[in-house]
């Protein structure tokens, strides 16, 4: 059975006059056993009590009290909606169940008492309150939020809101229960109640009609010490929500914070540097279902930022489109440009009426795109240094009032963020430190094996060499000639190891001044090509084939360096390649600003998890003090710091073991077309 009229909005339509309060449902239940005492210690039993629940559990709670009511008047009715043993029942009093969803009654709180010398009417309808259901939803099941509970309503004495109501409350019972009709129309003449059926009829006639009757009978007014009762439990309730409210609002921030320091700890646990980008994504996540907005953002900016991208979104719904990828401005929006000035949010409730948004193109147009109505943008700064920004954007035709405690969980969050975003930072830093020091310690350990093989070795030898031409005078001039030139092959040997850790430490601290000029880079090769036969015999070399196309651009660089490189990049083909192997040397242009050079061989090869680690500083194949090549193993780290400082790459390719090597590496071109075309000429 479907009835959706109101006891509330029936009465206040035949009484117009009356206003509604609102009440709580704590000051409620005050009234009401007030109301049901002035019936117990009344001295006779002429009076009607009808008690309307909105359902049977909240009946529980009073049902002892309607069994003394009873005691003291036959006219007594009780309804609820049922939800487990309630029903229509006729014992100590008249019970009535009516339906928990179709009607209006599941929604309001009555009770009304009629009897010869006084009247009491509280007729009331629950409000929705979306605090409460916020703060209900937040705080722990501990919490009995059931007090906090509003009601909006009318509490008076009139005896013909009385029996308006009355009447009201009776005719809804009879549609539950009809056979209660002879009882009710009894009450109706011991109590002169008005049958209120016809909606229809008028109002004015109506309480004309039941002024004769209150003037015919005794009236008595409320007791003012029960109003100011009334008022002070009003108050302390209202005292009681903010509190709730403050412990929601704790509650929040804390889980809030708890969510981004379990995922500081996920990335810690994991042995895995933490990341920032992993605190956004878990924060957006929580601020915006913490807040209930349509859109929320977090990105990193600092103040001088043109443009800022979306990595991180929150939306509440399919319908809200989202900015993930999308960039925004931030130099040509005011609203960012004062968030950086005054260092504090900015909060646009209408952005259709903004000024700062009607005087900005950009902004007009951002907002229209996204249907941004409402706009909050708070700062995330540490020790006054912006880290990035949050934004909320409320979606739809309608403005959003965000309300104090919701900005000052934002804020609060947005301090959190910063400081946690500094820690990860920090510990990222740390890590790559630690990886730092980690490298040098090997380096430290690289150098001091390799630098004692190789000085301790020549050094040995040359001591040898001279102490046997010191101590022997007579030894054949053949000899002697041997002695010579192994002492001197040593300290050859001894200079160009110095001369690498020297070379090596100028480029990796930047003292090394770059002479830039356009050069042909078949001039380079052949310097590198005769520069690595002079050092090594002709007939221990490899087959050298240079493939370089005819027209190939000049390259900017410094000439003598870049022999450098590809003099090394030989040297190291040499070593590994047997002498009836390949050397290639070829060239290509590498997109328009780039050519690479490279340098192959037929040799030994590398294994696939070693094409990285082989440009590192004192990296040795073999191990430093077993190795059957010579070298220092600073030849290639040599190269990647000589190339890096032009801007190019260096990178080695090999099909495996014994399938040889390819080294390549890239250059910048010459943007001189005219020295270009001069040189060609020429040549």
């Amino acid at each position: 059975m479907s009835i959706k009229t109101s006891v509330v909005s029936e009465l206040l339509q035949a009484l117009p006059q009356l206003r509604t309060q609102i009440y709580f449902k704590s000051s409620l239940t005050a009234l009401s056993h007030a109301m049901e005492d002035q019936v117990l210690a009344a001295m006779t039993q002429n009076s009607l009590l009808i008690a309307s629940f909105q359902r049977e559990s909240f009946y529980r709670q009073e049902a002892n009290r309607y069994r003394r009511l009873a005691q003291k008047s036959n006219q007594v009715y009780v309804l609820a909606a049922a939800e487990t043993d309630f029903s229509n029942a006729s014992e100590e009093y008249e019970t009535v169940a009516f339906d928990p969803y179709q009607d209006a009654l599941r929604h309001e709180w009555h009770l009304v008492v009629i009897s010869q010398h006084y009247t009491t009417c509280l007729v009331c309808r629950e409000r929705q309150n979306p605090a409460l259901e916020l703060y209900s939803a937040e705080l722990p099941v501990s919490f009995d939020m059931d007090p906090a509970r509003q009601f909006e309503g009318i509490w008076t004495s009139d005896r013909e809101a009385s029996h308006i109501a009355a009447d009201i409350l009776l005719q809804r019972i009879l549609t539950y229960r009809p056979e209660l009709r002879t009882k009710i129309n009894q009450a109706q003449r011991d109590f002169g109640l008005l049958r209120f059926s016809s909606r229809a009829s008028s109002s004015t006639s109506t309480r004309k009609v039941v002024g004769k009757q209150q003037r015919s009978s005794q009236r008595v007014d409320s007791d003012p010490f029960v109003q100011r009762l009334v008022t002070y439990l009003q108050a302390s309730q209202y005292k009681l929500l903010k509190a709730y409210g403050s412990i929601a609002l704790q509650e929040r921030k804390e889980r809030l914070v708890n969510s981004i320091t379990a995922a500081i700890r996920r990335g810690s646990n994991s042995g895995q540097p933490l990341h920032p980008q992993e605190i956004l994504k878990v924060a957006v996540q929580q601020l915006g279902k913490a807040v209930y907005a349509s859109r929320c953002l977090i990105y990193r900016a600092q103040s001088t930022d043109a443009t800022a991208t979306i990595s991180h979104e929150f939306v509440s719904s399919a319908e809200v489109s989202s900015l993930i990828g999308k960039t925004l401005p931030l130099r040509q929006n005011p609203l960012f440009q004062e968030v950086v000035r005054q260092q504090e949010r900015v909060y646009v409730a209408d952005t259709h009426s903004d000024q700062r948004i009607g005087t900005s193109q950009v902004l007009a147009a951002f907002v229209e795109q996204w249907a941004i109505c409402s706009w909050l943008v708070v700062p995330i700064f540490y020790q006054g240094k912006l880290l990035g920004i949050i934004e909320l954007h409320h979606c739809g035709e309608t403005t959003y009032q965000w309300q104090k405690d919701d900005t000052a969980l934002v804020e609060a969050i947005a301090t959190q963020i910063g400081a946690t975003l500094i820690q990860a930072e920090a510990y990222a830093n740390l890590e790559d430190l630690n990886q730092q020091l980690e490298a040098l310690d090997r380096t430290r350990s690289n150098l001091i094996a390799i630098t004692g093989h190789e000085l301790r070795t020549p050094l040995s030898t040359i001591q040898v060499c001279l102490e046997s031409l010191a101590s022997e005078p007579d030894m054949p001039l053949e000899l002697q000639q041997v002695m010579l030139n192994t002492a001197l092959a040593d300290s050859e040997r001894m200079r160009k190891l110095i001369q690498d850790f020297l070379t090596l430490s100028n480029l990796e601290s930047g003292r090394i001044q770059w002479h830039l000029e356009s050069l042909p880079l078949e001039e380079c090769i052949s310097l590198a090509i005769s520069r690595t036969r002079t050092r090594t015999s002709t007939e221990d070399l490899p087959e050298i084939v240079i493939q370089i196309p005819q027209e190939l651009p000049l390259v900017r660089v410094d000439g003598d360096w870049l022999v450098e490189v590809i003099s090394k990049l030989l040297d190291n083909a040499c070593k590994f390649t047997p002498a009836d192997g390949q050397i290639t040397i070829a060239a290509r242009c590498n997109g328009s600003q780039m050519l690479e050079v490279i340098v192959a061989d037929t040799g030994r090869g590398i294994e696939p998890n070693r094409l990285e680690v082989v440009f590192d500083r004192f990296y040795q194949e073999e191990g430093a003090l077993r190795r059957t090549a010579g070298g220092t193993g600073l030849g290639l780290a040599i190269c990647r710091q000589i190339v890096n400082s032009w801007g190019g790459q260096i990178w080695a390719e090999s099909a495996g073991k014994d399938r040889g090597s390819q080294f390549h590496f890239t250059v910048p071109i010459s943007e001189n077309r005219h020295e270009q075309m001069s040189l060609v000429t020429s040549g």
